[in-house]
């Protein structure tokens, strides 16, 4: 499931769930689900909006509390492969709450940051528990992205423990 020619800039995470692959896909696909865990400590996703089918497309927004007030980021993508309970792939795309694709350098983003990134999620069932190993490519493995995505599987994690998976 893992490739060892996967590209340098990239965050590559495996974690195993006790959880069959069917509930861990819709953690990811069903939007209340997904609400519910995504995004790093501290942010809320008020808004996910995911026609999961390939060429479908999603808009979900990240909201924080900031001391100069609440912020909202926006991010769209297309899904570009969908295999119900096995592997799920999109695009990510920084943007305005319309689906708009903005530029990472408009948004304060370092030179170099890519306007749109690949997330490849693949669950591989190990007998009514998952491994899955989650790629999102364009995101140094060392970036505040990659913390972030830390502390959201480790809110996926709890979410399960929340529906009775252990």
């Amino acid at each position: 499931m893992t490739d060892s020619s996967a590209p340098q800039d990239a965050v590559v995470i495996e974690r195993s769930f006790d959880a069959p692959p069917v509930l861990i896909w819709q953690m990811w696909t069903v939007p209340e689900h997904f609400k519910a865990w995504y995004g790093p400590d501290g942010v809320t996703v008020p808004v996910a909006k995911m026609d999961v089918r390939a060429g479908g497309s999603r808009l979900v927004c990240l909201e924080m509390d900031t001391p100069a007030g609440l912020r909202r980021m926006w991010f769209t993508g297309e899904y570009l492969e969908v295999v119900q309970n096995q592997r799920l792939v999109y695009t990510e795309s920084m943007s305005d709450e319309n689906g708009n694709v903005l530029s990472p350098s408009d948004l304060g983003m370092p030179p170099g940051h890519p306007a749109t990134t690949e997330v490849i999620v693949e669950l591989q069932d190990l007998g009514g528990r998952t491994k899955m190993v989650l790629t999102h490519t364009g995101i140094p493995a060392d970036s505040p992205g990659a913390a972030g995505w830390a502390m959201a599987l480790r809110k996926l994690g709890a979410h399960l423990q929340a529906h009775g998976a252990r």
